[in-house]
């Protein structure tokens, strides 16, 4: 059952951390409206689709992009407070231990959890593909409508290679399809050009098919062979911001199928995954790691905590940001690169907590 003190500390938790969320929020419109009045104003867009398409989705996105850093930021600024006021000393005057004192933000922290994942899983992901249209649209492209050198697994034993791709004509040029048995190359189909129909439907144009058995060779041309290739032309298209579009199932799905297919430039797709599920985690040690060190009256009061504060939260993002860096070169498997700030920052969470109620 929750006490007084609980709903207190709650309330207390979540009603800083939401204003201080929705300050930066409001400051963040404001700079970006500043950079992008320029596009909005020479670009044909209109009013409804600047608030409705862009930022209705952009918020959603950058509260969870902060909520790790404003959950530290909201118990420093309110625990500060109530030791500046000797709040805390009378609560834990009452018998109070400092386990149960803290049992009130860890609720307020499993709140935020909850909240960052189901933003980030389910609410951000079609966000995103909204508001990341509007600025392929309006302001950067960032998408491609030609692929060169295609190389994939379309099947358990098939491999496809392609030369070039044009996605508007459908078509994809100089390219060969090889079948295995095993390690064995049992066929080779080379065409000047595979145009795609339908599904997974391909029209080889000009083609030279080799099958072989043994030592012996069979040797097919034409000028046209109907194929059905397990591929789509989407599926040769990795471009910036992608991974946000999906969502866990989605990503997870292409996670696989890009693997099985032997495709290489998939981190950012599984720092993107593992990211999903760390980020809810942090929440309840940056509030640990905040109480612990707030909690007691010290000269200097709240400017000094917060400094700390501040100077802990960024090095916490300065770690994800440089091993998630170590992730995409390959020195480091994404798993790591996501968990590895929890784990270490859990250990200074783990210590403080301990030290606190000395």
């Amino acid at each position: 059952m929750l006490k007084k003190i609980d709903i207190y500390i709650i309330r207390k938790f979540l009603g800083t951390f939401f204003l201080a969320i929705g300050l930066i929020i409001i400051i963040a419109v404001v700079f970006d409206v500043s950079e992008k009045l320029d596009d909005f104003i020479n670009e044909p867009v209109t009013l409804k689709e600047i608030i409705f398409d862009y930022y209705l989705n952009f918020i959603p996105y950058f509260v969870n992009l902060f909520s790790p850093l404003f959950t530290f930021i909201a118990v420093i600024l309110f625990t500060s407070k109530m030791a500046e006021q000797s709040e805390i000393i009378a609560i834990l005057s009452t018998g109070t231990s400092f386990n149960r004192l803290v049992r009130p933000y860890m609720i307020s922290a499993g709140i935020i959890a909850l909240l960052t994942f189901a933003l980030s899983s389910y609410v951000i992901p079609p966000a995103n593909a909204e508001r990341l249209e509007f600025q392929d649209k309006y302001i950067k492209k960032r998408k491609t409508d030609n692929a060169s050198k295609i190389q994939m697994r379309v099947s358990n034993d098939e491999i496809l290679y392609i030369d070039y791709y044009e996605k508007n004509k459908k078509c994809g040029y100089r390219c060969t399809l090889e079948k295995f048995n095993g390690k064995s190359l049992i066929s080779k189909l080379t065409a000047d050009s595979l145009v795609w129909d339908t599904a997974y439907n391909w029209s080889a144009r000009k083609y030279m098919l080799r099958e072989f058995d043994g030592m012996y060779e069979k040797l097919t041309t034409g000028d046209k062979l109907d194929k059905t290739i397990q591929v789509e032309p989407e599926d040769f298209f990795v471009y910036k911001g992608m991974q946000e579009e999906m969502s866990n199932h989605q990503l997870r799905h292409y996670i696989t199928k890009q693997k099985d297919r032997g495709v290489g430039n998939i981190k950012e797709f599984e720092i993107e995954y593992e990211k999903r599920f760390s980020f809810p985690f942090a929440a309840f040690i940056l509030t640990l790691i905040g109480v612990s060190l707030s909690s007691k009256k010290i000269r200097g009061g709240m400017g000094l905590n917060m400094a700390f504060g501040l100077l802990l939260s960024f090095s916490y993002i300065l770690f994800f940001t440089v091993s998630s860096t170590f992730a995409i070169n390959g020195t480091l498997s994404p798993f790591w690169a996501v968990w590895s700030p929890n784990i270490v920052f859990a250990v200074i969470a783990f210590f403080l907590y301990r030290k606190a109620p000395k």
